[in-house]
């Protein structure tokens, strides 16, 4: 089984940088990242549509007429809407969400980006979320892409993840660590 997974990543790895490389060729970059983040989205938003992808009994037809119709609709980039083709014609088209979200990963790290993950217990405002993002970037002197989850089962406080470090003030892992000691008394 994990022989399987480490495939799919390494695949997926490999044509999200031949996407890039292609992008980058063609200075479309900025474009094909911008309607990648979107093309994901659809996927996370639309059942139907994930189906679609991930269901192998669909036909490439199917997946072909869907493609044109959602470039159509979306105004896809054409360099995008013809590697989405070429992954329906290789019947790897079940791979283009972990390819996309590899591609705009490599994006962000070709521009010298952090990736950080922030999870607080009270929903933050956009303002909020920016003033973190800064003091990220001024603390660990480079640029910080940071992805906000709300998470009210925290109780109170933040958790945030820069790469290997992670600080945890919340609440939640407060009771925890309380509990994790009567334990052991």
């Amino acid at each position: 089984m994990s022989k399987s997974k480490g495939f799919s990543d390494t695949a997926a790895g490999r044509y999200s940088l031949a996407l890039y490389e292609l992008a980058s060729e063609a200075n479309v970059l900025s474009d094909v990242e911008d309607h990648s983040l979107s093309f994901i989205n659809l996927i996370a938003s639309s059942e139907d549509f994930k189906s679609l992808i991930k269901n192998p009994t669909n036909s490439k037809d199917d997946q072909f007429n869907a493609l044109r119709k959602i470039s159509e609709q979306y105004k896809l980039n054409d360099l995008l809407t013809k590697f989405l083709s070429f992954l329906v014609s290789k019947r790897r088209f079940f791979y283009v969400d972990n390819i996309l979200k590899s591609f705009v990963e490599t994006c962000s790290a070709k521009r010298g980006e952090l990736k950080a993950e922030l999870t607080s217990a009270k929903d933050l405002t956009e303002d909020e979320v920016n003033s973190i993002k800064e003091e990220l970037t001024e603390n660990f002197s480079s640029k910080i892409k940071l992805n906000y989850k709300y998470d009210k089962s925290l109780i109170g406080g933040l958790i945030v993840q820069v790469g290997s470090t992670m600080v945890d003030t919340s609440i939640k892992n407060k009771l925890q660590q309380i509990e994790n000691r009567m334990i052991e008394a």
